[in-house]
């Protein structure tokens, strides 16, 4: 079974790696001579050779490399680990690598600078490596990851008079009667993929919030996030998914629900849910069954519309600044 953050100590006399893995899926990226492939290679060494590698690691789980063209057979061979893969693995783009690790109870640390359009990974979980000085008497160079993505990006002081939302589901349902209200324009992207392409349309984009499942967005904030440093008067809101949002607004009142969304790593099992947001739909639906608060994706329940729940639900949102 595979759940819960995993923090991996990985060192040698010359250089130590100190961070936590939190879902099946971790994006490392960045330039060259960052740290990336050295991290890989002492992931192998000790893998081969123990402690006579003179690299000590500490995690609860073991961990591995993935590499080559029998990736498939080595893959087979895992499980309860940490599968690290790095960059000029061509695999990790393909169907058959997206396929391959669903309902495996892995958690997949993939170094990489393109988009994975097949794979679904968070906003979240997308790291750089950085040097943050020396460590000790033995001058380690000591690194640790930190998040591209951690804080806001665009400008959210107004809500911009469009808004994108990443489906045409239930989340899509419920902002397009907010924005009517607001005398704002909505419009559905029709997928993830699709965004990118809504915004450049034309030669200069159009101010815009889009809104879109953070969980599964990873792939999209590259270009996204290049447009926003380019001027573009972009605004995101982005998270985990609208199931999310519908569970975080405490509408239930219920502990278990909140217990989860306190620690979601702990209550997600990586081989039963490719992606949080599959998670929190699943619990919202089951939630729901059988109550007033009955929640079907394709079609919003009416009462997540009333003054009340849609307040509270607007709260957390950046419609809340505005309201």
């Amino acid at each position: 079974m595979m759940k819960g953050s995993q923090r991996v100590i990985i060192q040698n006399k010359r250089i130590r790696y100190d961070f936590t893995i939190h879902r099946n899926i971790t994006i490392i990226c960045g330039n060259s001579a960052t740290g990336k492939t050295k991290l890989i290679e002492m992931i192998q060494e000790y893998y081969d050779n123990g402690d006579s590698s003179g690299i000590a690691l500490e995690c609860p789980k073991t961990c591995v490399t993935l590499s080559g063209r029998n990736w498939q057979a080595e893959l087979a061979l895992y499980n309860d680990s940490l599968v690290f893969i790095d960059e000029g693995n061509a695999f990790v783009t393909s169907e058959a690598f997206s396929k391959a690790i669903q309902g495996t109870d892995n958690y997949y640390i993939i170094v990489n600078r393109e988009n994975l359009e097949n794979l679904p990974y968070s906003v979240k979980e997308i790291y750089g490596i950085r040097t943050s000085g020396k460590y000790g008497g033995l001058k380690q160079t000591y690194n640790e990851l930190f998040e591209i993505y951690g804080q806001p990006l665009g400008k959210n002081d107004t809500l911009p008079a469009t808004v994108l939302v990443e489906d045409s589901n239930a989340g899509y349902q419920f902002f397009s009667e907010v924005c009517n209200e607001q005398h704002l324009a909505c419009t559905s992207a029709g997928g993830k993929s699709n965004i990118f392409e809504c915004l450049t349309q034309s030669e200069a984009p159009a101010a815009a919030l889009i809104i879109a499942d953070g969980a599964a967005f990873g792939s999209q904030m590259g270009r996204i996030a290049k447009l926003i440093e380019n001027g573009a008067p972009i605004s995101l809101y982005l998270p985990e998914s609208f199931e999310w949002l519908l569970l975080a607004a405490d509408l239930l009142k219920d502990n278990e629900i909140r217990q989860a969304l306190a620690d979601p790593a702990e209550a997600i099992e990586s081989a039963d849910y490719f992606s949080w947001e599959r998670f929190f739909t699943k619990l919202l639906t089951d939630k729901t069954a059988g109550t007033i608060w009955q929640y079907n994706k394709k079609k919003l329940n009416p009462i997540y519309l009333h003054d009340r729940e849609r307040q509270t639900i607007l709260a957390l949102t950046p419609f809340a600044r505005h309201s």
